[in-house]
């Protein structure tokens, strides 16, 4: 007799549909599925035994409909950042005892993209580019941002990237070269950032993009084969920053720009990371799910990591899940 399980999946979109189809493509367990979702998927709500939207996607209401279920919910996953980092696990665990597959909202590094910097200084500081964090309070006047940021930017030769701290759903960052040619664009798109919130500006790094996933029990990392995902609409990349444009992954586990001692070095450089997190954690499971999409620029030389997130690539995990050869169900189990 074929077991029967129940999962929660908090859904904001494809990577979600790609994990209820892999969910529901088990053939060792009957899933039923319970869906709290941005919008009215129709794909999600074919499959779903409940399916409710939740279009700001807030924690306590997910949390509210994992209680009404919470006695044929087994387990859930979390695909979107923002119930990550407001800590729907460490809610739903608290309030349901129902384990989740993401980081705790401590370990949701993917919140801050400050915090990433210097974590990887403090690890692995050749990954990281010259960066140089901006905050509001520094400053008196508009024009003194402006000379501070002109004064690194010039120690930068003009070639700069803009990043908010915090999340803007691959929105927010800006390229020289792509998004501004002038200094005065470049200041615009940091100074209406700064507005919201600190601002880090770094080294424009050129290569060709990977990105980086692995699954994590808390106590140890499964990389998953390399994706590369695009973010810019319009053909030929002209158009404004997205959440993603699409994917692909080679008939390997590497990409074809890459070597396999390209993938070695991702492998050893993520591990280092890890291990030195994981020996700050309080309890070793707080890093379950995916704490680590890595976005590595290769750059011919040593890999540089433009950022790391806390969740499922989006899109990159659509081109993994279809493709896995053990039973999606028998692999969350083995994270829990």
């Amino acid at each position: 007799m074929v077991e029967k399980v129940g999962v929660l999946v908090v859904s904001y979109g494809a990577r979600e549909v790609a994990i209820v189809d892999a969910l529901t493509r088990s053939t060792k367990y009957k899933v039923e599925v319970y869906v709290a979702d941005k919008q009215r998927n129709p794909f999600n709500v074919k499959k779903a035994v409940e399916h409710v939207v939740i279009p700001d996607l807030n924690v306590e209401d997910i949390c509210r409909f994992v209680e009404a279920h919470k006695d044929k919910i087994d387990f859930g996953i979390v695909g979107p950042e923002k119930p990550i980092i407001e800590g729907v696990r460490d809610m739903v665990e608290k309030r349901t005892s129902i384990p989740m597959i993401c980081p705790t909202k401590e370990y949701a590094i993917e919140a801050s993209k400050v915090r990433q910097r210097l974590l990887f200084q403090e690890t692995v500081p050749e990954v990281n580019p010259r960066f140089k964090v901006f905050r509001m309070e520094d400053f008196g006047t508009k024009e003194e941002a402006k000379k501070a940021l002109y004064r690194w930017l010039d120690e930068l030769n003009g070639l700069a990237v803009v990043k908010p701290d915090k999340p803007a759903a691959g929105k927010g960052v800006g390229v020289w070269g792509d998004h501004f040619t002038t200094r005065e664009q470049l200041f615009e798109h940091f100074w209406e950032n700064l507005k919201h919130g600190d601002v880090i500006v770094e080294e424009k790094i050129d290569g060709e993009e990977s990105s980086f996933q692995a699954f994590c029990d808390g106590k140890h990392l499964v990389p998953l084969p390399e994706t590369r995902d695009y973010k810019r609409a319009f053909d030929g990349d002209k158009g404004p920053n997205t959440g993603g444009m699409g994917s692909y992954k080679d008939v390997g586990d590497i990409l074809p720009f890459m070597t396999r001692v390209d993938w070695e070095k991702e492998v050893a450089i993520v591990n280092k990371i890890f291990e030195k997190w994981k020996a700050n954690a309080d309890e070793n499971q707080a890093l379950r799910g995916m704490p680590f999409y890595v976005a590595f620029m290769h750059t011919g030389k040593h890999p540089k990591i433009l950022e790391n997130n806390s969740r499922p690539g989006d899109p990159e995990i659509i081109n993994i899940l279809p493709v896995l050869k053990d039973d999606f169900v028998d692999l969350c189990f083995k994270i829990l």
